[in-house]
């Protein structure tokens, strides 16, 4: 491990936009943590958190996510990357128990429509579906490097992958928890891709997917309706379920070109839904304006560029998965929950990464982030474009019939 070949515009991004994500939510909870202690406590009280001011809850308990996150992100740096080798099938198998422990009456506690927080008396919350995000590269990396010469046939490859991305996806589609579902499901097909999957098995996979998951968006009704109202905002019928996107976009529009200025957004007082978590973009384009949030959307193009940069020049395969995979995640989350924002997508409820508040996914986030940054101290030399493995026809013998 060399810490002079740490890929520095990578820390920098990560940090930049950890420190940007403790501004913005200085700036745009102070609304919903005052609702939060008259609910909680009356008027005249404020939580424990919150020390004499009533309206920092959610700003002071960030800092304190902040402060859990950068010891594991700096303590990942520096853990061999082959350490995960070890503890990464009891993992996954831990992210999958915990998945199905949220549907123990009394454990699993309801956010939203979606039963996915495990609450347990004297111990902090936990949210297994950020866990699986890390668990499943793990195991994907050690399967499909084992699976080196194979991944690209139907039954040895392809098959095996589908059985168990789906085993892992079920507990998430039944909880309904789809953002988590869609960014887990992308992890793991950019990893297959990389490893040599056969483009036509995962097209046709993915086709096959979205038909299947169409009957399982219809039979949720609050998600049925929040489709519809997607496709149709102005239905008379469905302004209940257009309001979450509506104020979105209301926000956006209202920071123009120049942005209203840090700490003066309007639509925070208790216009914009869930503004500290799923839709603090759209917040951070109300006070920066379009000029300056253009820089919050390069910043996840430089992770995508130099992350996949740090994964090409992996000096073996299981590093280039496990960088492929963390990449892809960081990306992909990003580039879904700014696609919701904008009303490009469904909405699907999902955070910014480093930016939203949230203690298990700022913390699992932070700890990738530290082993991608590993990975690129043990980078070898300069390459530029993936030359995805195909198989070794010499070592490759078919099955049987």
């Amino acid at each position: 491990m060399n810490i002079e070949k740490i890929d520095r515009w990578l820390l920098i991004v990560f940090i930049g936009l950890l420190i940007f994500g403790v501004f913005m939510i200085n700036s745009v909870s102070t609304y919903e943590s005052l609702i939060l202690m008259i609910k909680s406590k009356g008027s005249d009280y404020c939580l424990p958190e919150s020390g004499n001011n009533c309206n920092n809850f959610y700003f002071i308990r960030h800092i304190k996510h902040v402060l859990m996150a950068l010891p594991l992100f700096f303590l990942a740096l520096f853990i061999p990357i082959h350490s995960y080798r070890k503890i990464a099938p009891l993992l996954f198998v831990i992210s999958l128990v915990l998945l199905f422990v949220l549907f123990i009456e009394g454990v699993g506690s309801d956010y939203g429509t979606a039963r996915s927080w495990i609450n347990v008396p004297i111990l902090p919350s936990i949210q297994p579906s950020e866990v699986m995000k890390l668990a499943i590269i793990f195991y994907l990396a050690i399967w499909m490097e084992k699976k080196e010469n194979e991944v690209r046939t139907f039954q040895q490859g392809f098959l095996p992958f589908v059985i168990l991305l789906s085993v892992s996806l079920l507990p998430l589609a039944l909880q309904p928890d789809f953002g988590s579902v869609l960014v887990i499901g992308l992890i793991a097909v950019s990893m297959f891709f990389v490893a040599g999957g056969n483009i036509l098995h995962i097209i046709t996979g993915g086709t096959i997917a979205s038909l299947l998951a169409w009957p399982i968006i219809l039979s949720h009704t609050y998600i049925r309706q929040r489709f519809l109202a997607f496709i149709d905002p102005e239905n008379p019928a469905l302004q209940d379920f257009a309001y979450h996107i509506k104020q979105s976009l209301i926000t956006i529009g209202s920071g123009g070109v120049y942005g209203v200025g840090y700490n003066e957004s309007g639509q925070k007082n208790g216009w914009l839904p869930e503004i500290q978590s799923d839709t603090i973009f759209a917040a951070a384009a109300e006070e920066m304006g379009f000029i300056r949030v253009i820089f919050l959307v390069l910043a996840f193009f430089i992770i995508a560029y130099r992350g996949f940069r740090v994964a090409e020049r992996s000096n073996d395969r299981f590093s280039k998965l496990v960088a492929t995979g963390i990449t892809a995640w960081i990306v992909f989350q990003a580039l879904i929950n700014i696609a919701v924002t904008l009303s490009l997508i469904p909405p699907t409820g999902i955070t910014l990464p480093f930016i939203s508040y949230g203690g298990s996914s700022l913390t699992t986030i932070m700890f990738a982030s530290g082993i991608l940054l590993h990975i690129s101290m043990n980078q070898e030399g300069s390459k530029f474009f993936y030359k995805r493995n195909r198989i070794k026809r010499s070592n490759y013998r078919p099955m049987r019939r």
